[in-house]
């Protein structure tokens, strides 16, 4: 995982009702929260992009939960990949040997 393009987000579970005066009022829905995080995944050759590939389609059956390391703060996360989706996989140069694919993983806090 490359620090490159990496990004954390949270999705309050909040319920905002607008007031006729004054400042709208909130209140909170659920007491988890669903984080995300955009990371950007680094192959070093075309058999790791395929063993990733054997991993998401037959290990976690492209929904499944896993384990990462939030490269931020090194904390052991449990998280699956958002709609059970991974990006494009790109070349990385014109060797087209390393490549990289962009993906959204999400987990509850």
């Amino acid at each position: 995982m490359q620090m490159e393009g990496l990004a954390e987000s949270i999705s309050a579970s909040v319920e905002r009702t607008p007031m006729e005066r004054g400042v709208a009022k909130q209140r909170l829905l659920n007491t988890q929260v669903l984080c995300k995080f955009n990371a950007t995944l680094y192959f070093a050759n075309s058999d790791a992009a395929d063993s990733f590939i054997d991993w998401y389609l037959d290990d976690i059956r492209c929904i499944g939960w896993f384990e990462v390391r939030n490269p931020r703060n090194g904390k052991l996360l449990t998280v699956r990949f958002e709609e059970g989706k991974v990006g494009d996989l790109s070349p990385v140069d014109d060797s087209a040997y390393d490549s990289r694919r962009a993906v959204v993983m999400e987990y509850i806090r």
